[in-house]
């Protein structure tokens, strides 16, 4: 089903006003998914936390995130999005204020949480917002360029100024910053159309949002628990067990269900199946980017915080250039079929060109190539995926697929975290076991090669599969607002 078309004389006249204040909330919310990492160290030193649960101060965050993001999408179909964005941005504001005061890792870790509930209330809101509120052709394919350029650049300027605000000020003001975001943005929202709440209000389902919730929780918990645990521990099996179990389950609710979470409608073309992929291969890569080439870039190559935050500036320049000419250029002549599976091939191949980092290794001959191929490949996914994941999507469903795309990308995060960290810890560990002698400068090396290996892997087959997935006639264009009569639903 095609989106509705707008003229000019019924659409918001301060539309792209509009834009602007729904862009400083995903800004915020990008940002605290990686401006947290720079700030870590210190973060780490201050309170006294140690190596083994740091990762909880950015998982927190990604598992309530990620596992709420599908009910905070449906509570904005149901109870009007304009509703959803502003009490997502208060409470994420009074979130962050307590983690930035937070005087112990306990409660510096319950704030990450809130942070993440309220932000899965946000995200999905603020994404719909931007596909209700631009239906014109013309200008949608503008606005979404505009829009993912801002998630794509969000997570490295996440970097830069955490790094800035830590070296300047104190790790808590990564935090504090929020309020700077927010409080502006939840003014702005006056200039947000009010007839985005459906005629017809829509029942929630709570089996289903219960069922997935806790299903998607579990399975992040359970991939984290492995770091520590190992892969085998009973811990570890049963809640990847019975995450499975539960995200199955939830499929049979709403496959019965009259009012559900998660229309099947929403996944059941392959074009959008494969957006959701490509999203979230892209983020199992480029979070296991960040976290882990923060640390080589500190740690290794003794970088202060802001240096580290200046050294992803070519990442961050490369994907803003890359994803306005992808959205203006690309989208509107290629299909998503060759777009998202070269995306997800050149993010690989970024992952390839840091594979090869060693202890003599610089940042212009080691790191800065790959931080531009790996650019050019979220240039070109970031506006494709979210363009094409809510393309053709039914007005009533605008949030939750919303939700399902930002969902993809909170969960191919923080599990790819919880999984590479995992992978970090044995391939250190086996440096040692097969040498003890081995320099631990090296062993740690060796676990950053292990870990970008493993996302070129896995950012090269969804590649291939994401090619095979998608079907899409070579007339066929991903511009959002076109209409795509042969995407194939997926029997």
């Amino acid at each position: 089903m095609p989106l509705p078309e707008n003229s000019h004389s019924t659409a918001n006249p301060r539309r792209w006003l509009v834009l602007g204040v729904v862009g400083v909330a995903q800004l915020m919310v990008v940002l605290d998914a990686t401006i947290v990492n720079i700030a870590l160290p210190s973060a780490q030193t201050d309170l006294g936390f140690g190596d083994d649960v740091r990762q909880w101060v950015i998982s927190a965050y990604a598992i309530a995130f990620g596992a709420l993001l599908l009910l905070g999408g449906r509570l904005g179909d149901v109870f009007g999005r304009r509703l959803a964005f502003v009490v997502g941005l208060l409470g994420f504001a009074a979130a962050s204020a307590i983690g930035g005061l937070a005087n112990s890792f306990e409660l510096l870790v319950i704030a990450r949480v809130l942070q993440g509930m309220f932000g899965a209330l946000l995200a999905p809101a603020a994404l719909a917002i931007v596909a209700t509120t631009f239906t014109d052709p013309a200008e949608r394919g503008k606005a979404f360029g505009v829009f993912s350029a801002i998630a794509g650049i969000g997570a490295g300027l996440g970097l830069l100024l955490g790094g800035a605000l830590t070296d300047l000020l104190s790790w808590r003001w990564c935090l504090l910053v929020n309020l700077v975001f927010a409080l502006p943005a939840a003014l702005g929202a006056r200039m947000i159309d009010r007839d985005e709440r459906p005629a017809t209000r829509a029942k929630l389902d709570v089996p289903g949002a219960l069922t997935i919730s806790l299903g998607l929780f579990l399975i992040v918990y359970g991939v984290s628990r492995a770091e520590q645990d190992g892969w085998t521990s009973a811990v570890t099996l049963a809640c990847l067990i019975a995450g499975v179990i539960l995200v199955a389950a939830f499929a049979v609710i709403e496959s019965r269900g009259t009012h559900p979470l998660l229309p099947l409608r929403v996944l059941t073309h392959r074009v959008r199946a494969g957006a959701f992929l490509g999203l979230a291969v892209l983020s199992v890569t480029m979070f296991g980017v960040f976290l882990f080439l923060t640390f080589y870039l500190q740690q290794n190559l003794q970088y202060s915080p802001m240096k580290t935050g200046v050294a992803f500036m070519p990442l961050n320049i490369t994907i803003f250039i890359m994803s306005g000419l992808t959205a203006t250029m690309l989208l509107p002549r290629i299909t998503p079929r060759i777009l998202i599976p070269v995306g997800l091939f050149l993010v690989a191949g970024g992952s390839v060109l840091l594979a090869q980092l060693d202890t003599t290794s610089g940042y212009a001959d080691g790191v800065l190539p790959a931080l531009i191929v790996a650019g050019l490949g979220a240039g070109i996914l970031y506006p494709t995926t979210f363009a094409t994941g809510t393309q053709g999507i039914a007005p009533q469903d605008t949030g939750v697929a919303s939700a399902a795309l930002n969902t993809a990308q909170q969960l191919g995060g923080s599990i790819g975290i919880a999984f590479l960290s995992t992978m970090f810890a044995d391939f250190v560990a086996d440096a040692f076991t097969s040498d003890p002698s081995t320099n631990p400068a090296q062993a740690v090396i060796d676990g950053y090669v292990g870990v970008f290996w493993w996302a070129a892997g896995i950012s090269a087959v969804a590649s291939v599969i994401a090619l095979a997935l998608i079907k899409v006639s070579p007339g066929d264009r991903a511009a959002a607002g076109d209409q795509q009569p042969t995407m194939s639903a997926i029997h």
